[in-house]
């Protein structure tokens, strides 16, 4: 009987938050459930491959499971689709998904490590606490999005784009839908990976385009929980679960929630001394170059917090649960590791990985190449430690940074084949560079805690009687170890923009805004786990000597005093959390009505367009209800983050003469053809020469004629009564209209 009521006791909260979902997230409450369920039962069967990567952790990696099984599905498809191989549908990507579970069975079956033998049963509180706060987080997130659910403003409109775009296709890389005939020649696979799982389950991409991030947002919160809680247990040797808890936990809402100290001196410290009132939560993103403004130096720097509540699905955004795997396969790799290449699952998935950033984000590839040499060396130093030592550690770390870089290009060649790199065009020196009061306002606060612990770990060497190298990496712990290469890489990251930037067509007016930002949102990332780390294992350490000490012995001083260390750390940490106060003005901001039930829009990404433009909306439903494939339709050709420019486009992912300008621009650095489509759209709606509207229609394609707001807008007088003759009106409501065009007109 005592044992059904703990069982019941145990199984409550997760009813009631099954209940509560379904309570506050309406009829979109089944496709959250969907993807939950999905998620968690690829993570299940891919557990055999994952506790032999993550055999160093508690929970034999049970949370990074959902997302190895993810990242490697949704590669095999993407594969066998490029190569032609399969097409892309959503058949196709629940046959690989099912061939890639039993290829997991079969390996835990080989390695005699079936699933039953997988699972940490040892742990099973931990990984319902695991799976709690993965739901609870998810759900957060995705109730929030209900207030804002659209896909419009930013970037939006581009994401969305490239996401219905794959929706339609049966081959990747999928038609570019601003730039007509031809396919993507940007990073895509960040919102590839979105559309897999839509097409994966079934349900519509309307609703995925918002369950993608916070999806991911949950992941950014549960993946440092559970690295950082190893690490934790690893450093401390502890039984006290409140304190590995506390710091996992901490660690999910300093990657996750958390803002930068310009929120804690704008938005709180100076409003209240009412010298500073403008305060926006944007602003802790647009700070050095924009307050004060500084002419050629408009820089950004994000963080994730700022990226889950604006909405956009990009490509860093998305990259986020990847990089966090491969920072969790790396601390694995560090305790565990055999030292033979060759021989180490972990450095083909980390090459695997690294392939996927290329196409997911290029940036990260490059950042986290970087992280994961660094860690190899440093692991393997001390795997070495013995003699011969730095000649052994050096000979396996070359080895596996060139294990590393073969698999990655080779599992990225089929990207490469069909993309053409001309955004960036150099490297430039800085030549503006961060006042110094912005630099410590943005980076301070985690410097100072990440710097003073380097120094604490370096001082050990002291310690050792013979005082040499191969004698601290004999003692050193991984925790500090693997902690030594993130804040070392993370401060890199902040001081690069410094130095020298990427150059791209931005340059004469943000020219490091792109190093900046996608450095240092990495750099926030690693600060959040390392913070988390830090400040927990100092403090609850101190803990530790305050209870088995004499204090009035060993207090000498401020900093000698373990009770005041305790103090301070505890001080600390909250000043830690305090940035989470970041989230709560952004909500305030942002999700209008929150958290009120009858404020809850639905998380459809689309419906705004119902009010917003109601017959252009009515059009581009017809299209998507009618229109399969992707046929050309012209639309008025627009300007990047313009309202409604190539809303026909993005909404539907069939491709039109030219989309937005700067983002074309950007992609392909090809101004002369750019500005001959632009031409080329205007004479197709306003000229009154039949044979050259003719040919052009024929040059492009062109199935469809759109006309509606923003072509009355931006064209004035449309020759409608020609174009008409051209094909048959398949559609018109108010002042919208859509003409199929004949095919002889088509040349078809």
């Amino acid at each position: 009987m005592k044992i059904k009521r703990n069982y019941l006791i145990k199984i409550a909260p997760a009813v009631l938050l099954v209940v509560g979902a379904y309570w506050l997230l309406g009829s979109d409450f089944f496709t959250f459930l969907i993807w939950w369920e999905m998620i968690c039962l690829l993570g299940l069967v891919f557990m055999p491959v994952t506790s032999r990567i993550f055999r160093g952790f508690d929970d034999n990696g049970w949370m990074f499971s959902k997302v190895l099984a993810v990242a490697v599905c949704g590669y095999v498809q993407w594969l066998l689709a490029c190569l032609k191989i399969t097409p892309f549908t959503g058949m196709t990507c629940v046959i690989i998904t099912v061939i890639c579970c039993l290829g997991s069975i079969l390996y835990g079956i080989k390695c005699k490590n079936r699933i039953t033998n997988s699972l940490p049963w040892e742990q099973t509180p931990l990984v319902y606490r695991e799976e709690i706060l993965f739901f609870l987080v998810f759900l957060f997130w995705t109730y929030l999005a209900g207030f804002h659910p659209a896909a419009h403003g930013t970037e939006k409109y581009m994401d969305f784009g490239f996401m219905q775009s794959m929706m339609r296709s049966t081959t990747l890389p999928a038609q570019d839908m601003w730039f007509a005939g031809k396919s993507f020649n940007y990073y895509y696979g960040g919102q590839y990976l979105a559309v897999f799982l839509t097409k994966l389950t079934g349900t519509s991409v309307e609703i995925t385009y918002n369950l993608m991030r916070t999806m991911v947002a949950a992941f950014a919160f549960v993946l440092p929980f559970s690295l950082v809680r190893q690490m934790l247990k690893d450093k401390l040797r502890t039984g006290r679960k409140w304190s590995l808890d506390l710091g996992g936990i901490l660690a999910g809402m300093a990657v996750s929630m958390s803002g930068n100290f310009h929120y804690i001196i704008y938005g709180i410290i100076l409003r209240l001394l009412k010298i500073k009132t403008d305060y926006w939560f944007p602003s802790s993103t647009r700070y050095i170059g924009f307050d004060p403004a500084v002419t050629g130096d408009e820089t950004i720097h994000e963080f994730p917090s700022y990226s889950f509540v604006l909405g956009d699905l990009h490509a860093h955004v998305i990259n986020v649960f990847l990089v966090l795997t491969v920072l969790g396969i790396l601390y694995s790799w560090m305790k565990t590791n055999s030292g033979k290449s060759w021989r180490q699952k972990e450095i083909g998935l980390l090459g695997l990985l690294l392939g996927m950033f290329l196409f997911s984000n290029t940036w990260d590839f490059m950042i986290y190449y970087v992280v994961i040499c660094g860690t190899l060396l440093l692991g393997n130093l001390k795997r070495y430690s013995s003699d011969p030592f730095i000649s052994q550690a050096l000979k396996w770390s070359v080895i596996q940074w060139g294990e590393l870089l073969s698999a990655a290009f080779l599992a990225s060649l089929p990207f490469h084949l069909s993309f053409e790199n001309v955004m960036v065009q150099g490297i430039g020196i800085v030549k503006i560079h961060t006042a110094f009061y912005q630099f410590c306002v943005l980076w301070a606060f985690p410097l100072l805690v990440c710097v003073l612990f380097v120094i604490g770990i370096l001082k050990k060497i002291r310690t050792f009687p013979d005082k040499k190298i191969r004698s601290f990496f004999s003692n050193v712990k991984y925790p500090d170890l693997y902690g030594l290469v993130l804040v070392l890489c993370a401060m890199g990251l902040i001081f690069i923009p410094e130095i020298v930037y990427v150059r791209d067509i931005y340059e004469k007016t943000a020219p490091r805004a792109n190093t900046m930002f996608k450095l240092t949102y990495q750099a926030y990332i690693m600060f959040g786990i390392m913070m988390a780390y830090i400040l927990v294992s100092f403090t609850v350490t101190r803990i530790k000597r305050c209870n088995g000490a004499d204090n009035a012995v060993i207090c000498k001083g401020l900093l000698r005093c373990p009770r005041r260390q305790v103090l301070t750390g505890i001080i600390v940490i909250l000043l830690l959390i305090s940035t989470c106060g970041y989230l709560e003005n952004a909500i305030i901001h942002w999700f209008g009505g929150f958290p009120k039930r009858s404020a809850y829009q639905t998380l459809n990404a689309t419906n705004y367009l119902e009010n917003a433009i109601p017959d252009d909306a009515a059009g581009i439903r017809w299209l998507n209800d009618n229109v399969n494939g992707q046929p050309v339709v012209l639309e008025a050709s627009g300007d990047s983050y313009k309202d409604y420019d190539n809303r026909v486009s993005a909404m539907t992912g069939l491709p039109t003469v030219l989309g937005w300008y700067v983002h074309e621009w950007l992609w392909r650095n090809n101004l002369e053809e750019e500005n001959q489509r632009k031409e080329d759209v205007q004479t197709i709606y306003t000229s009154s020469n039949a044979e050259q509207i003719k040919s052009l229609i024929e040059k492009y394609k062109i199935s469809y004629l759109f006309i509606g707001s923003c072509e009355v807008e931006k064209y004035g007088e449309i020759n409608s009564e020609f174009l008409t003759s051209l094909g048959k009106v398949v559609f018109r409501q108010g002042e919208t209209m859509i003409i199929e065009v004949f095919d002889g007109e088509r040349g078809d």
